[in-house]
């Protein structure tokens, strides 16, 4: 005896032999589709699902990226963390640029802590296809940054080939 319960899955009554007959049990059974012919192509994605190999939306990937710039300039995060996303130019600026702010907190006696960060407005700005701008406002206890990069799309993933901090 079977049916389609509320969230579209198909459930399954199992009677348990134990000596309480009286109970009966719902069990979810996930519709498993049928393999496809080896040759035949994919079908399309429903609407609605996000597609596999697309790559992520750059405004997501700007506001996580510029939370992570601004916490290595205030030395909660170590640069490495954030390579895979940046090029070698943007990381080596990165690595110098947290190295002064390092210099500046030491010459004034202040230790290094982990930042309150919130990520506040981002803008974007196509530039090409596979090339994006992007401000993106970060706020921290003390004050507000923008952070400006551009995004260039880069075997499947957004990698940041600019990174500027006002």
């Amino acid at each position: 005896m079977g049916g389609t319960g509320v969230s579209g899955h198909a459930h399954r009554l199992d009677d348990e032999d134990d000596d309480d007959r009286s109970e009966t049990r719902v069990r979810a059974v996930a519709a498993v589709p049928a393999p496809r012919p080896a040759g035949t192509p994919a079908p399309p994605p429903e609407p609605g699902t996000p597609d596999a190999d697309a790559p992520p939306d750059p405004a997501e990937v700007a506001a996580a990226l510029a939370r992570c710039v601004v916490e290595v300039l205030a030395g909660a995060r170590d640069v490495d963390s954030i390579a895979r996303w940046v090029t070698e130019d943007v990381h080596r600026h990165l690595l110098h640029r947290a190295a002064v702010a390092a210099r500046a907190r030491a010459l004034r006696r202040r230790a290094r802590s982990r930042p309150l960060v919130q990520v506040g407005t981002v803008r974007l700005c196509p530039v090409a296809p596979g090339v994006v701008e992007a401000a993106v406002v970060v706020h921290t206890r003390a004050h507000a940054r923008a952070v400006a990069l551009r995004l260039e799309l880069r075997q499947g993933r957004w990698r940041a080939v600019v990174v500027g901090v006002l």
